[in-house]
């Protein structure tokens, strides 16, 4: 039988019935990435002989009688997650012979559920990209068209779940970093609520692996089903037991609903800030079609959506004052000077992000107020709905771009120019207050390229999206293989 596709959970449910065995996967899965990943460039890290020894114990304990949640599972790791014996770099060439000595949280997490990791995936410099490349591996393709990116920052993870290299992989999402790959490369991911899943270990080098929350930062699960992606949150959630795990444990409320025609959801295809895509449109248009054909109660607009140019303004303001933290003063001083040159007529989205790099704690403070603001008016929304669906992009994978000036750049929407980074304003919907998102994949572009959607979903209530990505997966036929 193919293995390569498979969902971890059908590779678990023939993993106990005996059908095959944990060292027959991870060997077809390295074979695979020995064979197309010249090509792609997904694995930048490969770990081979310790996938090979770890799947050798997973049988042998599953021999035994064990069953652990991933037991036998051959997976893949981000390239920013510490992993004791190889290197943690972030793309930054000054890093290039860092190797932390100890396991980030999250890969101590998978190996006690028995998972077999293949190897690291690559990722954009810095981590501060939509795309992944980096001087130090080299640029990841995507599996669909390899004149084009996987998207960043979790990029090589995605392109390796959709080229067959693993049934299951770990990223992390500031700036859409989980879903804009899983919508360029047609796979699932799922952003969770905002310090659900501990981060320690997930740190830009040399720094120590100490447990600090980064405002708007979550690690979280890729796979190529819905379900894989509940199976690895399960793995993942919880608090750090040097921190808040101390005090308690985590338990997930279960979905809201579990047939589809008992949710309510509200529809948004347009951003007052930047178009959307025709093809994308159609994304969302067929997940609104099956959502209404299963029985849903589906809305187009409502006067509870929070202001969506204000939300694109605070996420930019948050996340563009946190990246600034670490610039030479000489850097940063050439800023302020930027900043003060500007008009105050200029409210474009590149002023607000300027603006943002040099802000004072005075200024984050009334930022964050303004935030809270929007949390709130989230919980009243989901009082009368279940989830979100909007688009995670303005459109599919687009062609590299590797200019080194990013505000340079321009993407190309239905044939007019925008600026490189407002495309993030949608994926800062729901980053910016802290709310689960699941991205799913809704077919493919007239191009041929895959087309993705996210489902936001209340606060902590992560299982609310992952059970209608599930729903809407049996509707839309998920995930299918690059052709």
């Amino acid at each position: 039988m193919e293995w390569i596709f498979q969902t971890a959970e059908e590779l678990l449910a023939a993993l106990r019935a005996g059908e095959v065995t944990s060292r027959e996967l991870t060997d077809d899965a390295i074979a695979r990435i020995e064979r197309d990943d010249k090509a792609i460039n997904a694995i930048c890290l490969p770990d081979f002989d310790r996938a090979r020894a770890a799947a050798r114990n997973a049988d042998a304990a599953r021999a035994c009688g064990e069953d652990r949640p991933l037991l036998g599972i051959p997976v893949t790791v981000k390239e920013s997650y510490n992993m004791a014996g190889l290197p943690t770099t972030w793309g930054m060439p000054q890093f290039r012979d860092f190797v932390p000595a100890e396991d980030a949280l999250q890969v101590s997490r998978l190996k006690a559920a028995g998972a077999v990791i293949l190897g690291k995936t690559n990722v954009p410099l810095g981590l501060q990209d939509i795309q992944s490349f980096n001087e130090i591996y080299g640029t990841t393709n995507n599996p669909w068209d390899h004149d084009r990116t996987s998207g960043g920052s979790s990029g090589g993870s995605a392109a390796a779940l959709a080229s067959g290299f693993g049934a299951l992989s770990i990223g992390s999402d500031l700036a859409g970093s989980l879903r804009t790959p899983a919508h360029f490369c047609g796979i699932y991911s799922h952003k969770p609520t905002l310090g659900l899943a501990a981060t320690r270990g997930m740190v830009a080098p040399p720094g120590p692996a100490w447990p600090v929350d980064i405002d708007l930062a979550v690690v979280g699960p890729m796979a190529r089903s819905a379900r894989d992606l509940m199976l690895l949150l399960d793995v993942m959630a919880g608090p750090d037991p040097l921190t808040h795990g101390k005090a308690y444990d985590v338990t997930l409320p279960p979905a809201r609903h579990e047939r589809l025609g008992d949710f309510r959801v509200l529809v948004i295809d347009e951003h007052p800030l930047i178009p959307t895509g025709s093809a994308v449109r159609a994304g969302v248009n067929r997940v609104a079609d099956a959502l209404a054909d299963g029985g849903a109660r589906v809305e187009r607009r409502t006067p509870l959506l929070p202001d969506l140019t204000e939300a694109a303004m605070i996420y930019m303001q948050l996340l563009f004052s946190g990246s600034v933290a670490r610039f030479p003063v000489d850097a940063y001083e050439e800023l302020r000077m930027r900043a003060a040159a500007l008009s105050a007529d200029d409210q474009s989205l590149d002023a607000v992000r300027l603006r943002a790099m040099v802000f004072s704690h005075r200024d984050w403070i009334e930022t964050n107020n303004r935030r809270e603001i929007h949390r709130h008016g989230w919980r009243q929304l989901f009082a009368e709905f279940d989830a979100v669906v909007c688009p995670i992009t303005p459109t599919p994978a687009f062609p590299h771009d590797h200019n080194p000036n990013p505000l340079e750049r321009r993407l190309d929407i239905d044939g007019a120019a925008y600026p490189y980074f407002d495309q993030l304003a949608w994926a800062g919907l729901p980053t910016m207050p802290g709310l689960p998102a699941t991205a799913i994949p809704t077919g493919l572009s007239p191009e041929g390229l895959p087309v993705g959607v996210q489902l936001i979903g209340p606060m902590f209530e992560d299982r609310t999206p992952l059970r209608l990505a599930e729903l809407l997966e049996q509707k839309l036929g998920g995930f299918q293989p690059p052709r």
